[in-house]
């Protein structure tokens, strides 16, 4: 049976991970730093690690591995749990893959290069529409399908 493991820190998703986790059955793990609200069911357990730096993506690395679905947008993160043969989803329901991971991780490199480079740069990601939200809705219920398969 897959597990879900959540970087729920900043996570726009959770709601809809907790949705799509109970009806498939999936043993859930929202982790974060705290200031989160428990959930009631049964199958979500709530993780709190220590305040620090990537502390909760180090708890989620250790433990996520073939067969698991972990939701997360930090991509040194999901290159781990990649490696690590989970399956991992984007909120908006990208896929990052082996196919794929290089390319995500090289392009954040860049952005952050960029950033550096010129302090006035302005702006950031685009806002969380509700066709990102559809997008990830379905890409969890086909990784887990897919997952709960092999």
């Amino acid at each position: 049976m897959p597990r879900i493991f959540v970087d729920a820190d900043a996570c726009p998703v959770k709601a809809e991970v907790e949705r799509v986790g109970t009806r498939h059955k999936a043993q859930m793990f929202i982790v974060s730093n705290g200031g989160l609200r428990p959930s009631a069911n049964p199958l979500v357990e709530n993780v709190i690690v220590p305040e620090g730096p990537d502390v909760a993506d180090m708890w989620i690395a250790d433990r996520a591995g073939t067969g698991d679905v972990v939701i997360t947008g930090d991509i040194p993160l999901a290159a781990k749990c990649v490696e690590a043969g989970a399956r991992v989803l984007k909120h908006n329901g990208e896929a990052l893959t082996a196919a794929n991971i290089g390319n995500v991780l090289a392009t954040r490199d860049l952005m952050a290069d960029l950033r550096s480079a010129d302090p006035f740069r302005q702006g950031g990601g685009k806002a969380f529409s509700k066709s990102d939200r559809s997008r990830f809705l379905d890409a969890l219920e086909r990784e887990l399908r897919v997952a709960k398969s092999a």
